[in-house]
């Protein structure tokens, strides 16, 4: 038989990536199934053997807003103008949430799923893929908790108003989403040689916290520690954050070299994240 005719019969061909660059889109599409099978996988299997269930979801940014509401507004009194400082601080909260499940979800894909990748083959980036689509389910989850409160507290007399760019707010969360996608997958790359960088994520989350403005606005580090303000200044979930805050509450400003400055840093994380994802894959099995 000729070989010619053979190879016009097969479906797929498998060989060796050539471009570090490769997103593929192409052959996810041809595995959108699978996608879409550990997209359910992870909302549905998560909490499936607790007793409150997607309950969770709720119970951390309410507590979480309590608790900060308690400690930076009451005790520490940092003013938050005629906005609720529980509304305040859920609205930040909740994007931030988004962002650390994309980022923690994707840093341990080659660990958490060499099983897998080691029997069969799939375009691996379906996996950090997954998560950031998977976690949009829970950000919708508990957006609309914050939906609820701030009608509750609208219509208790609250002076809130909606902002005309509220229009835009799903490009911050896909900001968001790629900006974790982009540094999850660079840690996970670093976490098939390093182990230390998975137990160094959980407190570098914590810190970076602080540092993107979710508990506070942005104006105040700069009066109150000008000296530490760059810190803030240069943290590019700081503008997401503090523009989520303007178009949900009407509050802040928008920095438009901020955003664009976002959006560079969002672009350039993840090509670079994309870039050593694609040549840890050829051989992260030998050091897994």
């Amino acid at each position: 038989m000729n070989n010619n005719n053979i190879h016009d019969d097969w479906l797929f061909e498998i060989t060796p990536k050539n471009k570090f660059l490769a997103l593929n889109l192409k052959e996810v599409w041809q595995y959108r199934d699978l996608l879409l099978l550990f997209v359910k996988r992870d909302v549905i299997t998560v909490y499936k053997q607790t007793v409150l269930g997607p309950l969770w979801y709720l119970i951390q940014p309410l507590f979480t807003s309590v608790t900060f509401t308690i400690i930076f507004n009451n005790v520490a009194g940092i003013n938050t103008g005629t906005i609720p400082p529980f509304l305040f601080n859920l609205a930040g909260i909740t994007v931030w949430n988004y962002f650390t499940a994309c980022l923690t979800g994707t840093s341990d894909t080659f660990k958490a799923n060499a099983a897998i990748f080691g029997k069969v083959y799939f375009p691996r980036i379906i996996t950090p893929l997954s998560v950031v689509i998977s976690n949009l389910v829970k950000f919708g989850i508990q957006f609309f908790i914050f939906v609820a409160f701030y009608a509750f507290y609208y219509f208790k007399g609250s002076n809130l108003t909606i902002n005309g760019s509220l229009l835009l707010f799903p490009v911050l969360i896909a900001l968001m989403g790629v900006l974790g996608l982009g540094l999850g997958m660079l840690i996970s790359s670093m976490v098939t040689k390093y182990r230390d960088f998975s137990y160094l994520i959980t407190f570098g989350i914590q810190l970076l916290m602080y540092l993107s403005a979710v508990m506070y606005p942005m104006e105040l580090i700069k009066d109150k520690l000008p000296t530490y303000g760059w810190l803030v200044e240069y943290n590019p979930l700081a503008y997401i954050i503090e523009t989520t805050r303007y178009m949900l509450l009407n509050v802040g400003e928008v920095s438009v070299l901020g955003l664009s400055y976002t959006l560079a840093v969002t672009i350039a994380v993840f090509f670079i994240g994309l870039l050593v994802f694609n040549k840890t894959e050829k051989s992260f099995i030998d050091t897994v």
